[in-house]
């Protein structure tokens, strides 16, 4: 799994550092959630070129 994980940051980051064409700017959001249960958090990135988008969630 963690392998996967790395292959795919890696390709994330070699098509928003525009070594094949035209750099891709990454789209982030941060979320923060406060209940009475306590309070959570997450974050996701994406990455958008054409009709293909890249995202990871944490």
């Amino acid at each position: 799994m963690m392998k996967v994980v790395v292959l795919l940051l890696t390709g994330a980051a070699l098509l928003a550092c525009g070594a094949d064409g035209e750099p891709v700017q990454p789209s982030m959001n941060s979320t923060v959630q406060v209940t009475g249960d306590g309070v959570s958090g997450s974050t996701d990135v994406s990455l958008r070129q054409g009709p293909f988008t890249l995202g990871l969630s944490l």
